[in-house]
C-alpha cells in the first residue's frame, strides 16, 4: 500500500498586486465609492484588502474578556482589490506599473511617473 511516496505540492509564488500595505487608495465602485483610505492589510489568497474607514459593517459581539459589554461593533470589512486604485503623491488616482531601476523593480504611478515605494 505504501509503495509510492506522495510528492509535495509545488508552492506557488505570491501574486503581485497593484496595492500594498500602507498605500493610500480610492474606492472605485460600491457603497463606499469615492472614499479614500490607507490599506491596513492585504489578503493575497482572496484578493481583498482592509482599508481604513472604508466598507464599515456592523458586527454583533458576544460578551467576552476583551469585550465585557458585548453589543454592536462597527469595523472595516475586506474589499476586493479590483475596486481600489492607488493615489499618488499629487493626490490623483493612478494605475500602477513596474519598471527596473538598477537592480530593483519599483512600482510607479502611470499618470505622474512618480515612484510609489
Amino acid at each position: 500500500m505504501g509503495k509510492f511516496k506522495k510528492q509535495p505540492q509545488q508552492k506557488r509564488f505570491r501574486p503581485k498586486f497593484h496595492v500594498k500595505k500602507g498605500d493610500t487608495v480610492v474606492v472605485l465602485s460600491g457603497e463606499s465609492k469615492g472614499e479614500e483610505g490607507r490599506v491596513l492589510k492585504v489578503f493575497y489568497r482572496t484578493g481583498k484588502a482592509i482599508v481604513e474607514g472604508v466598507n464599515i459593517v456592523t458586527k454583533h459581539a458576544k460578551q467576552s474578556a476583551e469585550n465585557p459589554q458585548g453589543g454592536i461593533l462597527k469595523q472595516e470589512a475586506p474589499i476586493y482589490l479590483s475596486k481600489l486604485m492607488v493615489v499618488d503623491k499629487s493626490g490623483q488616482p493612478s494605475r500602477v506599473g513596474r519598471r527596473r531601476e538598477g537592480n530593483k523593480i519599483v512600482r510607479y504611478a502611470k499618470k505622474s511617473g512618480q515612484i510609489l515605494d
